[in-house]
């Protein structure tokens, strides 16, 4: 457990830091681009990981060495990097507390947290009650293994061409089109116990609502002025780790409470929120 703490620590400052750095340096024009490319190798890292598994039969701590001298790779790698800080406006003064930091970005971009809320919601919700739900629905375990990747895989193929829509339509016309697209298939997928339609619903749905974290991080950055952009981006992991909290207590809340229930019903209630507040949200 300690160790998952450190690594939790290190995972949060790894996030915050490589956030800040991309979306500082973007431009306008090319930061729906960049960032997607950012959510890509983090959709492609999260997907490649599981894959070690494996190597608990060759040795238990074979996954976890393996892993560390990656970690140690990556580590190598940004020596060669230099040294870079965010921008300072030239009113900020001492008194800027971080408190005063943290507001101010909350009420300039508090629409651009909630795709990241909604992400991390999605991903707990998926990977930890849609198996109990689909098993208690007759859906066996190996049509579990097809469903669950098919999210994943339609994430990682449309993360870069949704950065680059939205470089071009806007971030907050292409959220509303992807959430509105996410949430009719979840309902589409209540519907039908089919692994094939529900691993083809998944596809849809992971190539719409799979970037809404990528596309919630540069809409933050276009909303914020630079000075406010590390505030932002910890806000963005902040909303993203309560949506990571929220999305298995409120999942299986609802399947406890409700014997009958369906479980995509909750994830399209949850969609269409998140869709309404982008659509009328204003910010100060």
């Amino acid at each position: 457990f300690f160790l998952r703490l450190l690594i939790g620590i290190g995972d949060h400052m790894l996030h915050f830091s490589t956030q800040t750095w991309v979306t500082t340096l973007s431009s306008e024009k090319k930061r729906g681009r960049n960032i997607s490319l950012y959510g890509l190798s983090f959709g492609l890292g999260f997907a490649a990981g599981p894959f070690l598994t494996p190597l608990v039969n060759i040795a238990p701590s074979l996954p976890f060495i393996v892993s560390g001298a990656f970690s140690l790779l990556a580590w190598l790698f940004i020596f060669c990097l230099q040294n870079d800080f965010p921008e300072q406006s030239g009113s900020e003064s001492r008194s800027d507390n971080s408190l005063k930091r943290f507001v101010q970005a909350f009420l300039l971009g508090w629409v651009a947290f909630l795709p990241t809320f909604g992400y991390g919601f999605l991903e707990t919700a998926l990977n930890g009650n849609f198996p109990v739900y689909a098993l208690r629905s007759g859906i066996s375990v190996e049509g579990v293994s097809i469903i669950l990747p098919a999210f994943a895989i339609g994430s990682i193929v449309f993360q870069y061409p949704l950065g680059v829509l939205s470089d071009k339509y806007g971030r907050r016309n292409v959220l509303l089109v992807i959430l509105a697209v996410g949430a009719g298939c979840f309902f589409a997928a209540g519907f039908s116990d089919s692994v094939p339609l529900l691993a083809a619903c998944f596809f849809i749905a992971g190539m719409a609502v799979g970037s809404t974290f990528s596309l919630g991080i540069s809409f933050m950055a276009d909303l914020l002025p630079k000075r406010l952009l590390p505030a932002g981006n910890l806000m963005c992991g902040i909303t993203f780790s309560f949506g990571s909290i929220f999305g298995p207590v409120a999942g299986g809340w609802y399947m406890q409470t409700f014997h009958n229930s369906n479980l995509f019903y909750l994830i399209t209630i949850v969609m269409v929120l998140i869709w309404i507040g982008v659509l009328f949200g204003k910010t100060k």
